[in-house]
């Protein structure tokens, strides 16, 4: 028999991290001014990554090595140190982004008990959140490589939905090992003619050089192709193209294949009865066995850039709380009334379909960086009207993303100009408009210039949502701005006091020549 006595051996070692007498190791968080104290001897043993970044640093004159980290935020390397004392990591109020960040860590550290754990922990707890943020989590873990579940759980809802992937605007962008980790999949609900495809079109992005003209090919052009492709090209179905396809579509790129492979497929489609050399794989099977969902999968995440705990903060922001509302408590419901991937990104889109609609939130996906940018407007767009429009209840905002650690709400300043309803002749470049933040294309697509504006300088809204000194940004083309319909089924609507109502009143009534001069000069 024996005996055990974790929980106060876990309570021992914290006390010993808090202890700030007996440290030997200093690890600084670059560019946050934040550092943390540890013991040389308890890192060693716990993370191999310390053993050996350790080794490497020569000590002070007070004998303290120094380790300097920019990968990691504070608040992750907080939670990291805490497990290496103590064993514990407490997820309680914590958001799923912030779990997965840990996760990534606790691989960068060889903490591999805790990345395995985490890892389970979000396939079976937080699949909802997987789905919507389906795309940058599969370039991540291929990335890092060392996730096979994520990577397993990503494919078999990619080998069910393959366009999530493939028809993606980045799916040239893709990792090498994860385009061979699908075309290795037997069920891969494609067809094999246009899988080649994909494979050129990947093929030929990772090399900038090639000619756009095939005609003009070199045999090292080829030989190029055929090196940046050799671990994909041996795991095309040939044998289950049809000649046609064949005809079309491989032979123009036949000195891509090996020469007796050229051949048995020439054979194949003269005379398919006959044995050839080459391997003939499996035909992929035309559908897939449903697997059993998960419990947080019965629905379909609403959108493509926000999740449900960006929700529960606008929905706070919207009641004015002090306190963000949880994910299990949200008194509204998001309901998707324009998508730019479905529906288009020209400016004309947004004012047909959201004309008449009143308390929407637009959110919009910044190309290049993690920032989510958006607005609420209590009122309705409409598009038969050319004014701004007074209310002391819209925002703008930015919400934490990735690298952006934290929310920034900005509400209404100057209520004569939250937003803009946009005449006829500019609603085929003008989108939605807060104040100075706004959509805006010269070729009636949003994501094909970079025109939309936001600036900094504004006094429209109390404070800056962005930090970057230049007023003009493009959206990620393939998740455009989103505008949810807000419908309250949880708390009744809160209407204006009588003394408000008269005081916009009298706000219309006093700025009402300003307002129609500055409407037609901004957007007429």
């Amino acid at each position: 028999m024996s005996l055990k006595f974790f929980d106060k051996l876990s309570q021992n070692f914290i006390e010993l991290l808090n202890d700030k007498d007996d440290y030997n190791v200093i690890i600084e968080i670059e560019n946050e001014e934040k550092s943390f104290t540890a013991h040389s001897s308890i890192l060693k043993y716990r993370s191999p990554y310390f053993r050996r970044e350790l080794e490497n640093i020569q000590p002070n004159e007070n004998n303290i090595k120094t380790i300097i980290k920019s990968s990691v935020s504070s608040q992750i390397f907080d939670v990291i140190l805490k497990y290496i004392y103590g064993g514990i990591v407490n997820l309680e109020n914590v958001e799923t982004r912030f779990i997965f960040d840990l996760m990534l860590a606790a691989n960068e550290f060889d903490l591999n008990e805790l990345a395995n754990k985490l890892e389970t922990y979000l396939i079976d707890t937080k699949a909802s959140w997987l789905k919507t943020y389906f795309s940058l989590i599969y370039r991540i873990i291929f990335n890092e490589n060392n996730f096979k579940n994520l990577e397993n759980y990503c494919n078999d809802i990619i080998a069910k939905h393959p366009n999530i992937i493939f028809d993606s605007s980045d799916f040239t962008s893709l990792p090498v090992s994860a385009l061979v980790s699908l075309l290795k999949r037997d069920d891969l609900q494609i067809e094999e003619g246009k899988i080649w495809d994909y494979v050129i079109k990947w093929g030929i992005a990772q090399n900038s050089t090639l000619p756009t003209d095939l005609e003009e090919w070199s045999k090292d052009n080829f030989l190029t192709l055929k090196t940046t492709l050799q671990q994909s090209l041996p795991l095309v179905r040939y044998f289950h193209i049809s000649n046609t396809e064949i005809f079309d579509k491989i032979r123009p790129y036949k000195k891509l294949l090996d020469k007796q492979l050229w051949l048995d497929i020439n054979q194949h489609m003269i005379a398919p009865d006959r044995p050839v050399k080459s391997i003939i794989l499996p035909a992929r099977s035309t559908s897939v066995i449903e697997l059993p969902l998960r419990t947080e999968e019965s629905k379909e995440p609403f959108s493509a850039i926000i999740s449900e705990e960006h929700v529960a903060e606008i929905s706070s922001w919207i009641d004015r709380k002090t306190t963000t509302y949880s994910t299990t408590n949200i008194p509204y419901k998001f309901k998707l009334i324009l998508s730019g991937t479905k529906d288009g990104f020209a400016p004309q889109t947004f004012w047909n379909i959201c004309h008449g609609y009143s308390k929407t939130v637009m959110v919009a996906k910044v190309k290049g960086t993690d920032e989510i940018l958006g607005g609420y407007n209590p009122l309705a767009w409409d598009n038969t009207r050319n004014e701004w429009m007074i209310t002391r209840d819209s925002f703008i905002f930015s919400l934490k993303n990735g690298n952006i650690q934290n929310s920034i709400l900005s509400r209404v300043q100057d209520t004569r100009f939250a937003f803009a309803n946009i005449s006829k002749n500019g609603q085929n470049r003008f989108g939605p408009r807060f104040g100075d933040f706004f959509l805006y294309s010269d070729k009636s697509d949003f994501t094909l210039d970079n025109r939309n504006q936001y600036s900094v300088m504004s006094k429209d809204y109390e404070k800056p949502i962005r930090t970057s000194s230049s007023g003009y940004f493009s959206i990620v083309n393939y998740e455009f701005s989103k505008i949810f319909h807000v419908k309250i089924f949880q708390c009744p609507f809160l209407k204006l006091k009588k003394n408000e109502k008269e005081m916009n009143n009298a706000i219309i009534h006093d700025i009402l020549n300003s307002n129609n001069k500055r409407a037609n000069n901004s957007f007429s």
